[in-house]
Parts: C-alpha cells; structure tokens; sequence
C-alpha cells in the first residue's frame, strides 16, 4: 500500500524543512511548498491526501488557499498551523474548511494525529 500524501505549505524554510523531515520519517511521502500560489498550481495534478497549510503566507493567506481549493471543489483535508492563535483566526479556519487548527510551535505526535485523522475524514465509512 501506497503512503499518503501530505504537501506541506509554508513559506519559512526551516520549517518546511522541520516538518518534511518529520512527516518523512512517519512514512509519509512528503511536497513542500514555499508559497500558497505554487501550491495552488499543483494541487489539481497531484494526489493529495492532506495539506498542512501554514495562515500566514507571503503570498496568500492560508484562508485564501482554503477558499480557493474549495472553489474548485478539491476536497483535500487540511491541517492549519499558525503562530498567530486568535479567536477569529481559528473560527475563520474552521468554518472555511479546516479540518484541525494547531498552534505553533507544534507537538510532533498531536500534528501526526491530526493528519491521520484528517485522513480518516476522507475515506469511505469513516
């Protein structure tokens, strides 16, 4: 069987970087991205199983990449992560489509999870 597929966006290097590394070594296969636009571009040939979509993008916000991937109906579930945890940030996430919104700095295995059950989300009787 085949690992799913995460695509991490998030345009701070390092933690493309931290997070590819993670993901990889819990048997996913890992796309980084460093902006929501390159992302965006990609999304509708790749077979995504999950994003992990950073809110504050340079280019796009990570409510604007929600929005985008819903209007063009791409039902990827998504894990938002943010360093900027407010109240509005985190209704605004989920009722545009999130499907998790973790604060960073991020625990490994709470991420892991959130992944796995954004996963689960998407199959058939789950």
């Amino acid at each position: 069987m085949k690992p799913p597929i995460i695509a991490v966006v998030d345009d701070e290097e390092s933690v493309r970087r931290a997070l590819y590394r993670l993901l990889a070594s819990s048997g996913f296969d890992v796309l980084v991205y460093a902006s929501g636009r390159d992302f965006l571009r990609h999304a509708p040939s790749i077979p995504v199983d999950c994003v992990v979509l950073d809110l504050n993008l340079g280019d796009h916000s990570g409510l604007d990449v929600l929005l985008a991937l819903s209007a063009v109906l791409l039902l990827i579930p998504v894990v938002v992560l943010t360093g900027n945890d407010t109240s509005t940030n985190r209704a605004r996430a989920l009722t545009t489509g999130a499907h998790a919104y973790l604060t960073k700095p991020i625990e490994d295995e709470l991420l892991i999870d959130a992944i796995v059950s954004a996963i689960r989300s998407r199959s058939p009787g789950a």
